[in-house]
């Protein structure tokens, strides 16, 4: 594998550090399955390139998205909370409709961002090259989302956010408002990934449709290859666990395509992510059984 190829994967898997965060928030804090990520991440991708190709600020366009995929995560939590629809049902059926939206948000199936001001563009100029100036800018970017989200669920309102997802039962109990939790939890977690699909469609260049397909699935390897090399209480070094596990993983998909023994090629990428997920699942059940026999 290149050094190009290698960073590349690294900066992907710093884009998808996002979502990781995202989906740690909604299926470890709040005991959430949300599938909503599969729709609000092309939602931040196309409300971003819309925004950019009309000429708005590329950092004004991220908040853009990350207000689209709190909304998203709002109605998926309002069918829950208000509906008693099942959460998974709920999130499904958001993300169904996301795919509509996002075809009239762009107007077509893809748009182009080539050749616009994006948030990493102003960093060109400081000597390194490309490839390595877009991995820093994102590592900068995700860290602070990552103290952020840290320092909020250390906070009182995200101490109440975690028992309301620990024992929702309990938390009703203790006075805590539950339903606020979910709403709120919700839209912190698809405004991440907003966020995500935001610098995708700047970095990559373009925005598309299909581009949510799968997102879920490798938010979630992120998180377990995450927990499964840094075990700790810790909910700071939990959170940047799930980033380290998302690059892991990209760069894991990226040597198992650049193998030649293996017989790969780039058409077997959904082989390959099925894989490494199923690994991912597989590993923690034999290392505690592992520790069990010992």
């Amino acid at each position: 594998m290149s050094a190009i190829a290698f960073w590349g994967a690294v900066e992907l898997g710093l884009l998808y550090g996002f979502v990781a965060v995202g989906v740690f928030l909604a299926f470890r804090v709040l005991d959430f399955p949300d599938l909503t990520v599969d729709g609000s991440f092309p939602l931040g991708a196309a409300v971003a390139a819309v925004a950019i190709t009309s000429g708005w600020d590329p950092w004004l366009a991220c908040l853009l998205a990350a207000m689209g995929g709190a909304i998203c995560g709002l109605v998926t939590a309002f069918l829950n909370v208000r509906f008693g629809i099942l959460n998974l049902l709920a999130s499904i059926l958001t993300m169904i409709a996301l795919f509509s939206i996002n075809l009239r948000i762009m107007g077509r199936p893809n748009m182009a961002v080539l050749n616009r001001e994006t948030v990493v563009t102003p960093f060109y100029d400081l000597g390194l090259p490309d490839h390595i100036v877009r991995p820093l800018v994102l590592a900068v970017l995700v860290l602070v989302a990552v103290l952020l989200l840290a320092r909020f669920l250390a906070s009182d309102f995200g101490l109440a956010m975690r028992a309301a997802g620990a024992n929702a039962r309990m938390a009703r109990a203790n006075g805590v408002d539950v339903g606020r939790q979910i709403y709120v939890g919700m839209a912190l977690s698809n405004a991440l990934t907003g966020i995500g699909g935001a610098l995708f469609a700047q970095i990559a260049g373009f925005a598309d449709v299909t581009s949510g397909v799968g997102t879920i699935v490798v938010g979630l390897a992120a998180v377990i290859v995450g927990e499964t090399l840094f075990r700790s209480r810790m909910l700071l070094v939990a959170l940047l666990a799930c980033v380290i596990g998302s690059v892991i993983y990209r760069v894991a998909v990226q040597l198992a395509l650049s193998a030649d023994l293996l017989f790969l090629r780039a058409s077997d990428l959904n082989l390959v992510t099925a894989v490494l997920v199923a690994l991912a699942l597989i590993l923690p059940k034999l290392r505690s059984r592992g520790e069990v026999a010992r």
